[in-house]
């Protein structure tokens, strides 16, 4: 039976393969604003750069050294052995292949998108399959009985990249803060510019820090939304609407959903115009969006500002 893409990163992780790791934080001066905030009965994260530390600061394809990009490009290479099916340049694997997956990068990426001020988001996923089709006109071919179907082989591609790509951890005290959220009885979700995978991501960086309450605690699948399933990413008004109609199902309404991220103008000004509750995380400068006029206006300012997520269940009375 073919692996499971949670399988297949265990599986990675017996290699002991080297990784790029975050660098150290760089503290940002902020007051707290913690006072509890009535009502709340959901929760959803921002993920990449709030709930999980990440090279960047975000959920990225292009890393702002290039050299990175071409470190993770020869590595997947290599890894999937895929040199001898490509249309080959003189010069390293990565030199062959990089034109490639930056033409395809933009061109999923001028897609207009179906609704007018919505951005379109580009699935990693879809792009790795887009590359590997091409792959297929020089014989290339993969072990369906350990990485399934195509679609399921491409996402362990594109999860074997993203990891040579960007490095990430759980932030601190991110896995004691969804577990007194959790004790609250407060549902749980994530509403983030990411992957499908992206609950992979999470759930796997948490388990490093301790053991969560049962998935289902946490979670519904319908309060799990991310920019590549949607086709959208972040400020687009249809991701914050898709989530806050997923959360009406439950009998949750906007205004008892508090969205939580560490960037004002394109997470939690859309989210407060959908209507739901909303705090900035403060913690450090890596992934932090903000301006300091729109700290001060009240049309713009965020409800609450935490500088560290053992301050969130504050917000929920706890």
């Amino acid at each position: 039976m073919p692996l499971t893409l949670a399988e297949y990163a265990d599986q990675l992780d017996e290699r002991k393969l080297l990784w790029p790791a975050v660098g150290p934080p760089v503290t940002v001066k902020a007051k707290p604003s913690i006072r509890p905030l009535p009502g709340v009965r959901a929760v959803l994260w921002d993920v990449y750069g709030t709930l999980l530390r990440v090279t960047e600061g975000r959920f990225t394809l292009f890393p702002k050294e290039d050299e990175r990009l071409q470190i993770a490009l020869d590595k997947t290479i290599h890894e999937f052995n895929m040199w001898n099916h490509m249309y080959r340049k003189p010069g390293p694997p990565w030199q062959s292949m990089i034109s490639q997956y930056k033409d395809y990068a933009e061109r999923m990426g001028m897609q207009a998108p179906q609704r007018r001020g919505d951005f379109t988001d580009i699935d990693i996923v879809e792009l790795w399959m887009r590359i590997v089709d091409r792959l297929f006109e020089k014989e290339y071919s993969f072990d369906e009985s350990l990485y399934g179907t195509l679609p399921e082989f491409c996402e362990k591609i594109a999860w074997f990249f993203h990891c040579s790509l960007q490095g990430i951890e759980a932030r601190p005290g991110a896995c004691q803060a969804m577990t007194d959220i959790s004790g609250a009885g407060v549902l749980q979700g994530l509403l983030t510019d990411g992957p499908g995978f992206t609950l992979i991501h999470t759930l796997r960086a948490l388990s490093r820090q301790g053991t969560l309450p049962p998935l289902f605690e946490l979670f519904r699948p319908e309060t799990l939304v991310y920019s590549a399933s949607l086709g959208v990413r972040k400020p687009s008004p249809s991701l914050f609407e898709h989530a806050v109609a997923s959360l009406q199902e439950h009998g949750i309404a906007a205004e008892e959903t508090l969205h939580i991220s560490c960037r004002l103008k394109t997470d939690l000004l859309p989210a407060r115009a959908a209507g739901m509750k909303t705090a900035l995380l403060a913690a450090e400068k890596s992934g932090l969006e903000v301006d300091s006029a729109m700290l001060k206006d009240p049309n713009t300012r965020p409800d609450r500002l935490v500088t560290d997520l053992s301050q969130v269940a504050a917000l929920l009375g706890q």
